[in-house]
Order: C-alpha cells, then structure tokens, then sequence
C-alpha cells in the first residue's frame, strides 16, 4: 500500500514540476495563402474553378479562395496560432472578411461542395428564419465555422505606397507614415477539433472589384514536451453564421425577430464556453453601423451575456487606412469631402477640424480591426437537446439603400 501512494505522488510531482516548465516544441508551420489573390472576376472565374498550381480553389468568382491542410492528430497538449496578412490590390473601401475552416470528415453538405453544384443549402422553416439559408444547421450541413472575422482597411498596402502622387496630401502630420499592411493574429487552439487531420482552409473577402486584396494565412502549431498533458477530447459545436459567403441576402431579421438555433448534444459537456463574433453594417450615419445596439445571447431560456458592441477607438487604425474619406469641418460645419485629391485650400481664420471615416465609432469592428470573439463561459451541458437564441431588439431592417445587416456567427467549444 505504501509503494502504491508513493507512486501516486511521485507522479503528482512530476505532472506538477512538468507544468511549471512547460515547454513547446515548434511542431508545424503552414503557410495555407501567401499573398493569394481575392478579387471579382465573373468573367473569368465562375462559382467554382479548380485548384490552380498553388492548390488554391477558388469560389464566387474568385471573392472566396480555399486550400486543403494536413495537420497531425497530435496526443499532448497543443496550443495553435493564426495569422492573416492583407493588403489592398486596388480595393479602396473597408470590406468584411472572413477566414473559416470546413472539415474534411464534415457535413457533406457545405461551401465546397456547394459551388460544385454537389449539393444545395438545406430549406429552412420560413417563420423562423426568413430566408436565411446557410446559416443555421440543417440534414448533414452545418454553419461555417470562423477562425476569424476581419474588416479591411481603406486602401492599406496600394495606396499606401511612396510612388503615389498624393501619398503626402493623404497623410495626416499625427502618423509617422501609412502601414503597408494589416495583420491580425487569433489563438484558434479550441478549433484544433476542426482542423486536425485534413481540412479546408478559406478566405473571404465582400469585394466587387477586379483590383481585390492580396492575403496571406499562416498556422503555427506548438506541442507541449510534457508527457503529463494529454490533447483534451475536445469538441466543437457550430450554431449560427450569417455571414454571407454564397450568395446569401443581407441578414436584417433581427430587425423583425430574435434568432433561435435548437442543437443536440451527443454527449455531457464539461468546460463549455460560448463564442460569439458580430459585426453590425449599413444603414448611412444613422444605420446599425454607426448606432449603439444591444445584443442579448440565452442559452435554454436564460440570458448569459447582455452587451453592446461597439468600437470607439477606429481612431487607432489611422495608419492603416489611407485611402479613408475625408471631412473638413469649418467651424463645426461640413464644408468638402476629398478622398484621395489634394487639400483644399481654406481662410486662416477658419477653425478646421479633419474628420477620416475610419476614425468613426461603429458597431463591434473598426476599418482594419479584427472582430475579436467574446467568450461566454458556459460550465456544464447535459447531452441532449438545447436552445440558442440572439436578440438585437434595436436593429434596423433593410430601407432602400440603407442596408442595415448583422454578422453573427456563434459555436460552443466543450470538452467529454
């Protein structure tokens, strides 16, 4: 009996002192995009092409680029990292993006084998969810899951380059110079579930233009050296994604109702943790870009997190942004816009203000930010049958060409 404790806390120990130095093996570095091109080319790239030399599958005429990975299943603890590069290829404006992750041991219904013409979104119940295809789960289709949400700057990278005419005119005196690009960087090691084995990769970004974006994606892997830390059986849950990839329209629902999701859990989740990532857009200066609006998330009927989203430090992100619009107030009042055209020359004892665009306050997200995840600890889930809900009481429904819009996308992360 003696022999028996003694073993049990030298192992005790040994787990313990493993902890305290903890250290990681660079196991894997994948470079899924560099500087890969998302651009709208309807006429030369269709809903879906073939990959090309680099492996790159492109989808919706090329706004969508996809690339399978192979990451190892890994048996001690990882912990995994996410980098995304962008610069503008001639796209001037600020545009959603988007990298997910589709399984390869997934749904067979899903983006890819959507644009193949394989399959088709599956039918929703019209009461609940409008015309929200693609969204919610359905027969062997699940929401995409985001490894990131990102909003492009205004021009970073083309226009911020030196050899421009109004590379000067442009720069306002507080920033030293204009950023060549943005980059962004998320801890996605609970989405390992999702990428271990193999798995497609994709890039989204919501430009109309030929110019586009040029990205660049990165995966880094890290494997503790302790024996002690085994990989958590760790599970990931999808619930809602209203960001539109494929075609889907503008997601105003909320305007007009909350967005319930029922899910099944196979098993008893321990350690369940809500991650929830939303961006609110449109609507001109009074729309739900540019307005407070709550949000209210409940899980089975009881409210667990009650926010509002919204940035007030765009400001921030001037460097990033040089292509932005601009204001000039003369004593408080508008007197010209300009985007990319020298300044215009004003009295001298007028009282100028500068007002860049991507200095305003918005709903959740700035020009060149990432859409961090807020994280809603959940504890324990019985298996079985659950419910999801999202409130916006405040939003805005769509209005001509205000396109009021919210991109929710939402997954519970647990382990058995």
């Amino acid at each position: 009996m003696r022999k028996y404790f003694t073993l049990i806390l030298l192992a005790a120990i040994a787990a313990t002192a493993c902890t305290r130095t903890y250290r990681s093996i660079g196991d894997t570095h994948i470079t899924v995009f560099d500087r890969a091109h998302v651009q709208f080319l309807p006429d030369s790239l269709g809903g879906y092409t073939d990959a090309d030399a680099e492996g790159i599958v492109h989808l919706t005429n090329g706004r969508i680029i996809l690339k399978k990975v192979s990451i190892p299943d890994y048996k001690r603890k990882i912990s995994a990292k996410l980098t995304v590069r962008v610069e503008s290829d001639g796209d001037r404006w600020d545009k959603s993006g988007s990298v997910f992750v589709i399984p390869a041991n997934g749904p067979k219904v899903n983006l890819l084998s959507i644009a193949k013409g394989e399959a088709t979104f599956p039918e929703v119940d019209s009461t609940r969810y409008e015309k929200l295809i693609g969204t919610v789960p359905g027969p062997d289709f699940e929401p995409t899951v985001e490894l990131m949400r990102f909003m492009t700057p205004f021009g970073v990278g083309y226009y911020s380059r030196r050899d421009t005419s109004t590379y000067r005119s442009r720069k306002p005196v507080y920033i030293d110079e204009w950023a060549p690009e943005a980059v962004w960087e998320a801890d996605i090691t609970d989405l390992y579930p999702l990428l271990k084995g193999e798995a497609w990769v994709g890039v989204f970004i919501d430009t109309w233009t030929k110019e586009g974006y040029v990205a660049s994606v990165d995966i880094d892997i890290d494997e503790t050296d302790c024996k002690y830390e085994p990989v958590p059986k760790g599970h990931v849950t999808p619930l809602v994604n209203t960001v539109y990839y494929m075609g889907q329209g503008y997601p105003d629902i909320f305007a007009r109702q909350d967005l319930t999701v029922d899910f099944e859990l196979p098993k008893f989740a321990s350690k369940a943790a809500l991650r929830y990532i939303v961006t609110g857009h449109g609507g001109h200066s009074e729309g739900d870009e540019f307005t407070k609006q709550e949000n209210i998330l409940s899980m089975d009927g009881e409210t667990v997190l009650d926010f509002t989203p919204w940035r007030t430090d765009c400001s921030a992100f001037r460097r990033f942004n040089p292509s932005s619009g601009i204001w000039y107030l003369r004593n408080g009042q508008p007197v010209v816009t300009r985007r990319n055209g020298p300044r215009t020359p004003l009295s001298p004892d007028d009282v100028i203000r500068e007002i860049a665009s991507s200095d305003l306050s918005r709903s959740g997200w700035c020009p060149g930010s990432q859409a961090e995840p807020h994280d809603v600890p959940l504890g324990e889930l019985a298996a079985g049958m659950h419910r999801f809900t999202i409130s916006i009481p405040g939003a805005q429904p769509i209005d001509g060409d205000k396109m009021n819009h919210w991109l929710v996308s939402a997954y519970l992360v647990w382990e058995e």
